[in-house]
């Protein structure tokens, strides 16, 4: 039995804490388990780069859990993308980076390869799992559901989540204290999220939660809306753009700032159309996703919103490179810890899958590959964003 691991994707407060989570489990078992990591994920793994945890590592196991990021790195590679593959010089013409990457691991001895990942990173996982099988290589793929968004079918909760909508209040709490250094000001807090606005409305919900342990002084003016959120724009929820707009106008008048929570795939259709229509370059990623970052919403809607709300100063700050950075929480090492023991019973008994809290059952399951999916909607219907709502409606 040889373990390979690699983390893939974006980063998230979870890929530390599970590598050394699935290290521990092994290592403690059976000091002599061969594990080796995949630097920089599916493209260490073309590439045929690795490193060895030796059975020394286990002494310093817990130092794992005090780190963000992941100490054997990440990248954005998808196997069938040949094109992106060529492109960056991680196979030849001709070659299949499936073949590439199967190799790879028959040439290493792996026989259990545990993927921490998004649902494009496993589902890569489930190709290279399928290619090897066709291959009568037997490799068993246990992946770990690494993702801020919290937008993977069919589970319920994904590792680091919690950490970064946490990360993502406190990072609020400082900026909104901006509001005092200008009249008119509208900031704008651009979250993480492409298709599911759960980030945004989680991290609102923490950051409110934060808020109500503040005191204020009436007296000078020191009001609670003036730190409040005014407004929460997510992908789910249609935006009524010139009813929001004279909602907020009369709360820029009453408290000369307007702090508004902003995913970033908010309005996607609105400024996708107009970018089409001044006929600019739209780039995409190698899985095929419109790149966010330079698709910019922040700075689309706070062009709309200034014009409207006559602000005199906009600020618009992105939470989502400090949040994802973060170590693990303690609500984060409970979930990573459970999944991790999961995935190493479910690997030693040859199921492969992806680890969660099944939605079809509530239970912690090995859910197969064929139903792992991006792009799960928040459900804007629980009841905690409901109240949030209401409270921001009556400011």
């Amino acid at each position: 039995m040889k373990i390979g691991i690699l983390t893939s994707g974006g980063l998230a407060p979870c890929l530390s804490a599970s590598l050394g989570r699935l290290i521990e489990n092994y290592l403690s078992e059976d000091p002599n388990t061969q594990i080796i990591g995949y630097l920089n994920g599916y493209k260490g793994l073309l590439l045929g780069k690795s490193i060895c945890f030796p059975k020394s590592i286990l002494k310093n196991i817990n130092k794992f859990y005090q780190f963000g990021g992941s100490p054997i790195g990440n990248s954005r590679i998808k196997l069938t993308n040949l094109k992106d593959c060529l492109n960056q010089g991680l196979i030849k013409e001709g070659e299949h980076p499936l073949k590439i990457a199967a190799d790879q691991l028959v040439t290493d001895g792996v026989t259990i390869l545990h993927t921490i990942g998004g649902d494009d990173t496993n589902t890569t996982a489930a190709d290279l799992s399928r290619f090897l099988k066709k291959n009568n290589y037997e490799l068993t793929v246990v992946g770990l559901p690494k993702t801020i968004d919290n937008d993977v079918f069919p589970i319920a909760q994904s590792l680091g989540a919690d950490t970064a909508a946490e990360q993502g209040a406190l990072f609020f709490e400082n900026i909104v204290n901006e509001n005092t250094t200008s009249n008119r000001q509208l900031i704008i807090h651009e979250i993480m999220g492409r298709n599911c606005g759960w980030l945004t409305a989680a991290t609102a919900y923490k950051y409110r939660e934060r808020l109500k342990k503040k005191h204020f002084i009436d007296e000078i003016k020191l009001f609670k809306g003036k730190w409040d959120i005014h407004s929460i724009f997510i992908p789910e929820n249609k935006i009524k753009f010139e009813k929001e707009c004279s909602r907020l106008k009369k709360i820029m008048d009453k408290y000369d700032c307007v702090n508004i929570f902003l995913s970033e795939g908010a309005g996607y259709d609105l400024i996708i159309n107009e970018a089409k229509d001044s006929k600019k370059n739209i780039l995409y990623d190698a899985f095929g996703h419109v790149r966010l970052d330079d698709l910019n919403a922040g700075k689309w809607f706070a062009k709309k919103f200034g014009e409207k709300l006559n602000a005199n100063k906009i600020l618009i700050q992105k939470s989502g490179y400090f949040s994802r950075s973060a170590k693990a929480n303690e609500n984060d090492l409970k979930l990573i810890f459970s999944f991790c023991d999961y995935a190493v019973k479910s690997a030693k008994n040859n199921i492969s899958g992806v680890i969660g809290v099944d939605e079809d059952n509530n239970k912690l399951s090995c859910i197969d590959f064929n139903r792992i999916n991006g792009g799960k909607p928040f459900d804007t219907s629980v009841d905690w964003f409901k109240n949030m709502i209401k409270e921001i409606n009556k400011i």
